[in-house]
């Protein structure tokens, strides 16, 4: 199908082409990824995993006090944390007490300072990844860092400024309805479905893969 008839629905599903174009995300682009801190990459990890199966505010309410907790998330310490640290995390009230998700914190600290030093900085490693290969990215980030399967990684790239689709429930089922995804959206055929289409509409359309996610999402009642 072509994206202009997607937008079409999403543009009278919205009420006009102005509504629907004040409710695309920002796209910042490569810059600010550069101007993110590893610090900063590892906290809205580790914040995108805690929301993960949560109610999204109580940990944005609780998210000082994870600061607080983490001490800044500073990946150099946290990838050889001793194992105390972590034990004394699950006791501390001003975090969520997940042992699970607390462990995930040095894997994933792991994770960013090998990518950081290989290309200086994991906001270099994650800008130099191209959007038409989001499902090749979303693969290494789930063999590379720790519960970062399902939405979580697209919603953390998302986040940090990284253009890219997120297969929500809306995503999914208007996929599923043109026939473009026949399996599961998290397995490496399913995230490569999606990928192929939303490099046929980027091609046709040259709109960022954020913005054509979300108009793909507008053309289901919800």
């Amino acid at each position: 199908m072509r994206f202009s008839t997607i937008y079409d629905q999403a543009v009278a599903r919205k009420g006009g082409e102005y509504v629907l174009r004040g409710l695309l995300p920002a796209v910042p682009g490569r810059e600010q990824l550069l101007a993110q801190g590893d610090d900063r990459y590892l906290a809205e990890l580790t914040r995108c995993i805690f929301r993960a199966g949560f109610v999204w505010r109580v940990i944005d309410n609780k998210w000082p006090g994870f600061e607080a907790a983490f001490e800044g998330f500073v990946p150099a310490y946290w990838q050889q944390v001793p194992p105390e640290v972590l034990e004394t995390l699950a006791r501390d009230e001003r975090i969520v007490r997940n042992m699970q998700k607390i462990r995930t914190v040095p894997e994933n600290a792991r994770m960013i300072v090998d990518a950081a030093r290989e290309y200086g900085s994991f906001g270099a490693f994650l800008s130099q990844w191209p959007a038409d290969d989001q499902a090749g990215l979303l693969l290494w980030l789930k063999r590379h860092g720790a519960r970062l399967g399902g939405n979580t990684a697209q919603y953390f790239l998302r986040f940090v400024g990284w253009d890219g689709f997120i297969l929500s429930r809306d995503v999914v089922a208007a996929l599923r309805r043109d026939q473009l995804l026949d399996a599961e959206p998290g397995s490496k055929k399913g995230l490569l479905q999606a990928q192929a289409a939303f490099n046929d509409w980027h091609r046709e359309t040259g709109l960022p893969y954020s913005h054509l996610s979300r108009i793909l999402s507008f053309t289901i009642d919800g």
